[in-house]
């Protein structure tokens, strides 16, 4: 059994994801509404709601093997302001690095501490902000690396997402984790940022060797409700309106999901695009190759996303409902969901991908730590 603290844990899918054989010693957020389904699912002993700049190490108990903090993605998404690290809740980083820093100087520090974000974190003001995190864990020497992980190899969602792996440098890291840059986890813009680091952060740096998941057979249609009771279908004269939003490019889509001789189910968003007079229009974008568009929240400057399910010549739409996007978050049907439709839209869109962290803690996190256990019992022989 590991233990791991939480923090921005929203509804506890990092602990979803970790599994049976993690425990959690605290979990922090202080949106009073995802707590509570936090609370809902998980119980609420070990929860404290509040702003992480008021917490102290003396609030957390233990001392906890892996720090887990998926901290607010707005300031550093492509569709947010720009502000990055110096914006109000991607900011957020700094009184958790704090907090951090505050463990390690009382000497509890994590062995492990995952920091995850949009992918913006790699080029935001240029590279600085990702530049910035990295160099914050070298100075409180942790051996770092990242990879880039699409909740598409698991689940029918394209959500590609930035995980920074802090290891203390204490640790000496299993020779099997560590690889070259792999086409799979480390894409040109990791690379790039990377080639944007302080030299002692280079020196600091792991290229983190992953395992390659088998290929996932699941399409998007295979998470659609039939009858949800989020959401209602549209009527047939708002579906024509969506079509009618559509470029002669999507609407061939449409014809050609007509005659795919199964049930299409294809994801929309609304975009503004310049009409053929350079005008600012609206447009209905469909896509139709079994994945989803990527779940983003309102907040992060983009609208909730659609479905249309094409079967032969029937053509409906209607927003996606809240247990389809928990589908595509890989939570479990069991898993309780707020009662309101925007609340939950919020909840999951803000979350990571369950199965994606199964996997970095199965391949990556747990041989960490079972080879520090190795370690300790290797040095209790020979003592």
């Amino acid at each position: 059994m590991y233990d791991f603290y939480e923090f921005f844990a929203g509804g506890g899918m990092a602990r979803a994801g970790l599994g049976d054989n993690w425990k959690c010693l605290f979990a922090n957020d202080f949106d009073r509404k995802k707590a509570a389904v936090y609370q809902k699912n998980w119980g609420g002993d070990h929860l404290r709601i509040a702003d992480v700049k008021s917490l102290t190490p003396g609030d957390l108990p233990h001392i906890a093997s892996l720090v887990w903090a998926s901290f607010p993605c707005q300031d550093l998404s492509l569709a947010g302001g720009g502000a990055g690290l110096k914006g109000d809740r991607s900011g957020t980083f700094w009184p958790f690095w704090n907090l951090m820093k505050g463990l390690i100087k009382a000497d509890r520090a994590p062995h492990i501490i995952v920091v995850e974000n949009v992918c913006g974190t790699l080029t935001s003001h240029g590279g600085k902000d990702f530049a910035a995190i990295c160099s914050a864990f070298e100075q409180e020497h942790y051996r770092c690396g990242a990879i880039v992980v699409d909740a598409a190899l698991f689940l029918p969602q394209s959500r590609p997402r930035l995980f920074i792996i802090g290891i203390k440098d204490t640790i000496e890291t299993p020779q099997t984790l560590i690889g070259d840059v792999s086409a799979t986890w480390h894409p040109r813009a990791l690379q790039t940022a990377y080639q944007g680091l302080p030299t002692s952060a280079k020196q600091n740096w792991i290229w983190w060797n992953l395992a390659k998941p088998t290929a996932s057979d699941r399409r998007f249609a295979d998470l659609i409700e039939d009858n949800p009771t989020s959401v209602r279908w549209h009527s047939v004269s708002e579906t024509k309106r969506l079509l009618a939003m559509m470029s002669d490019i999507n609407l061939d889509k449409i014809e050609a999901a007509k005659h795919a001789g199964r049930r299409m189910v294809g994801a929309i968003y609304k975009r503004t695009r310049l009409d053929d007079d350079g005008l600012k229009v609206q447009r209905a974008e469909v896509r139709f190759d079994d994945v989803a568009g990527c779940l983003r929240t309102p907040a992060g400057g983009s609208s909730r996303q659609l479905i249309i399910v094409v079967d032969g010549d029937s053509v409906r739409s209607r927003l996606i409902s809240s247990r389809e996007t928990a589908r595509l978050m890989g939570l479990p049907d069991s898993y309780v969901l707020p009662e309101n439709y925007n609340e939950a839209y919020h909840l999951t869109g803000d979350g990571v991908v369950v199965p994606v962290v199964r996997h970095l803690a199965h391949h990556l996190l747990e041989p960490i730590l079972e080879s520090v256990e190795d370690d300790r019992g290797s040095a209790r022989v020979a003592a």
